[in-house]
């Protein structure tokens, strides 16, 4: 059990509950899906911010289009408290919405709309404790981090991460607002997104010789993937949710029609490894079947060949023995119980890498993530709001 330290919320929970969810209308407002940019949101919480007097960084992907923020209150930069999520959401395209995604609607206890649970809820209730510190004199200082792509592949917080250190701060905890009803969440499994290209030579079909089929290629290659995960569900880690380490196939593309040898297969695949399992050990056979294939191809002409791309890696979040990021959020969040694990990934393990002790903790739930008609319930962002009047607690001076 984790040593709990007894710090009631202050009265000002009830006044960040009702203004996060004012802000949470307007960030719900900015269509925010990873396919397009995130500025204007990122404009609007910079003039938000500005107002009380606290100047923000963009921290900008490589055309300028998509952007990080990090702002910082207080003074001093050791052992201060991140409070990081994500901008970007998920596509609401051909899902039956019951009202605009993009407008926060209540009914019955609960907020819908894109990304109110995963996770502008957490975004809107950090900025609602703005006003608070900002007019506080603060022993350590607080840091937004707000972060872009995270739902494509975790792109944006590496960069956001290296501007913190840059900086020069050394944060006692981060605390990653992903919807976990308010739990603490100490473990996540590690993200590994690949797209393979078989390229072959076509021909008719009743030609064999005259060609070679990516599709064949490929069927070689999705079989070893295929005995991979198999193999994984031995290795096993109690605390997850399946307790192994998963490999699925997403996408195939090949082919063009049933008797023509297909020039081209494509697909991709992601492993999620269960945080003692290194993703590069797991997919040795993998590699080795790539090249033994290849080598096959090679003798087929120089326009045949494979093609791997590693489109995202996110590390696991390890539990930390005596972690301060749990230490602390068991005292903000009042729990009596360690953490738990979870089997999707996260920003968590990439903050973590970077020496920073972190843990994820936010409102909302997992299970209305990516769904249509998404919804955080009000009791929920209640929750959230007496976590952050305890955090200003924590942090003001006396």
């Amino acid at each position: 059990m984790l040593p709990i330290i007894d710090k009631p919320a202050s009265a000002d929970s009830d006044s960040i509950a009702h203004d996060a969810i004012e802000i949470l209308a307007r960030l719900v407002s900015f269509d925010t899906t990873s396919a397009d940019s995130n500025l204007a949101l990122i404009e609007y919480v910079e003039t938000y911010l500005a107002e009380h007097g606290i100047t923000a960084h963009r921290v900008a992907n490589a055309d300028g289009s998509k952007a990080n923020l990090l702002a910082t209150i207080g003074q001093g930069t050791a052992g201060g408290i991140i409070l990081s999520g994500h901008t970007d959401v998920v596509p609401v395209v051909d899902q039956p919405w019951s009202s605009d995604p993009f407008e926060l609607v209540e009914r019955d206890g609960r907020l819908f709309g894109r990304g109110t649970s995963d996770m502008k809820g957490f975004l809107a209730l950090a900025m609602a404790a703005v006003p608070l510190l900002a007019h506080e004199q603060l022993e350590r200082p607080v840091h937004l981090a707000f972060s872009y792509d995270e739902e494509i592949g975790c792109l944006g917080a590496p960069d956001l991460i290296r501007s913190i250190l840059d900086l020069g701060y050394t944060p006692m905890a981060a605390i990653i607002g992903e919807p976990t009803n308010m739990q603490i969440v100490n473990s996540h499994k590690s993200i590994q997104l690949y797209e393979v290209v078989v390229t072959g030579r076509e021909a008719h079909s009743s030609l064999v010789t005259e060609g070679i089929s990516a599709n064949m290629v490929a069927i070689d290659l999705l079989s070893t993937l295929a005995r991979i995960a198999e193999t994984e569900t031995h290795h096993r880690d109690p605390h997850f949710d399946p307790p192994w380490s998963t490999l699925t196939v997403g996408t195939i593309h090949g082919g063009t029609a049933p008797n023509i040898l297909a020039r081209e297969c494509r697909f991709t695949f992601d492993l999620r490894c269960v945080p003692d399992r290194d993703a590069d050990e797991v997919l040795a056979p993998f590699w080795v079947a790539v090249e033994q294939a290849s080598q096959r191809l090679a003798t087929e002409g120089d326009e045949t060949g494979i093609m791997v791309e590693r489109l995202a890696k996110v590390p696991s979040l390890r539990r930390e023995e005596d972690g301060a990021a749990e230490r602390l959020s068991a005292m903000l969040s009042g729990a009596n119980t360690p953490g738990t694990a979870v089997s999707y990934g996260a920003e968590a393990g990439q903050f973590q890498e970077a020496g920073l002790s972190t843990v994820i903790c936010g409102p909302g739930s997992i299970t209305q993530a990516h769904r249509p008609d998404e919804f955080i319930e009000l009791s929920q962002m209640e929750a959230g709001a007496r976590f952050i009047s305890r955090l200003v607690s924590f942090v003001r001076v006396g």
